[in-house]
């Protein structure tokens, strides 16, 4: 496969089975991202991120901009090296903090000028800028810089700010320099089918190697998610992966691979575990609770991550409760391996034409949970 070149499998409904090509390797989809936004996945070594299955995590352009800079990553070998992470990396532009930092920045036609959370320093995030420091991180895959609005926007706000997003993004592609380094699109348009459809017409004219949904997440209620991710996503081009940024629970991936979504990032898995909440396939536990601080069985028994292989509940409630590293460490690794166990039983289940069914038996676990 060529890179970028992203291969349709199978299909069942409008879920897809696939995998896409990046001058690291390839990566299958639908694909769950663990989130390592500053270089790191909390409290998860490299090593941990290979054993569970991840194939691509995420990190974040503005903070690795700010602390330790590009050029300092560059000079050491640039982000693969600078990780030890051999597989693909996407990042994010920086939108999010956008949207995240609200206070701290200033958005014109040039781009968006943030005070450095760090130390107030003024930082310029113009779409030439945000490019030039992918390029020099040397990642895989990367967001363009994008207006995330909160989901009370009104229509108004929302068309004039996606023309701000529709300029941005094709300044990025006019300052793009490596071709090994994948862009991706993204759509806005708030809650507003018809701006979300305007956006989507705008934006397949460009010639991004992927297209996500961005927007969402972000405060809004589940079933307005859900029908902005099922009115959007088919609309996306057929032969580009699509990913739905910033989500989520279990039963969101579930749902949205149904909807034609190939990709997925979120802080959940390992926010999540740091307070004891431990995802299984009949549903959640929470390791604090009483009947667990003498339970000699596995997190999970149907799982295979270091955690469950080696320790007992009982000693992961122990140690969340004592707030010790290793507790967050161990709760993270059972989460985030039950997300890519997640995904490959999804993949496998569309190869099979068996997706639909596994679908709806989530649906009553998850939702009775």
């Amino acid at each position: 496969m060529a890179i970028g070149e992203f291969k349709i499998i199978n299909t069942e409904g409008e879920a897809r089975r696939g995998e896409f090509q990046t001058r690291m390797g390839s990566f299958q989809t639908p694909a769950f991202m663990p989130v390592g936004t500053q270089g790191t996945v909390k409290g998860i070594l490299a090593r941990d991120l290979e054993e569970i299955g991840a194939e691509i995590i995420l990190s974040n352009t503005y903070h690795l901009h700010l602390r330790p800079g590009e050029n300092v990553i560059k000079d050491l070998g640039g982000i693969h090296e600078f990780m030890n992470w051999k597989g693909p990396i996407l990042t994010d532009s920086g939108g999010y903090q956008v949207f995240s930092l609200s206070k701290l920045r200033k958005i014109t036609e040039e781009g968006v000028t943030f005070r450095s959370h760090l130390d107030g320093a003024k930082v310029l995030f113009s779409p030439e800028n945000v490019v030039r420091i992918q390029e020099t991180l040397g990642v895989d895959i990367m967001m363009v810089i994008d207006e995330c609005l909160p989901p009370n926007a009104t229509q108004e706000e929302v068309k004039k700010s996606w023309q701000i997003t529709l300029n941005w993004a094709e300044r990025s592609l006019a300052a793009k320099n490596r071709a090994d380094v994948l862009p991706f699109g993204i759509v806005q348009g708030g809650m507003f089918e018809e701006e979300r459809e305007r956006a989507i017409n705008d934006l397949i004219k460009l010639p991004f190697a992927g297209y996500a949904i961005g927007g969402l997440s972000v405060g809004e209620d589940k079933e307005t998610m859900r029908k902005i991710t099922a009115f959007s996503a088919p609309k996306l081009p057929k032969n580009k992966p699509r990913y739905l940024m910033g989500v989520g629970l279990p039963i969101d991936i579930v749902e949205s691979v149904a909807l034609g979504v190939d990709m997925f990032d979120c802080v959940i898995p390992t926010r999540s575990a740091r307070f004891g909440r431990l995802f299984t396939m009949d549903g959640y536990i929470n390791i604090r609770n009483k009947e667990y601080r003498t339970d000699s069985n596995p997190i999970d028994a149907d799982c295979d991550c270091y955690s469950c292989r080696n320790h007992s509940r009982a000693y992961v409630s122990h140690l969340i409760h004592a707030k010790e590293m290793v507790g967050a460490t161990l709760a993270s690794l059972h989460n985030l391996r039950f997300y890519q166990r997640l995904v490959k039983m999804i993949r496998s289940k569309i190869e099979a034409n068996e997706f639909s069914l596994f679908a709806e038996e989530c649906r009553k676990k998850w939702n009775e949970n």
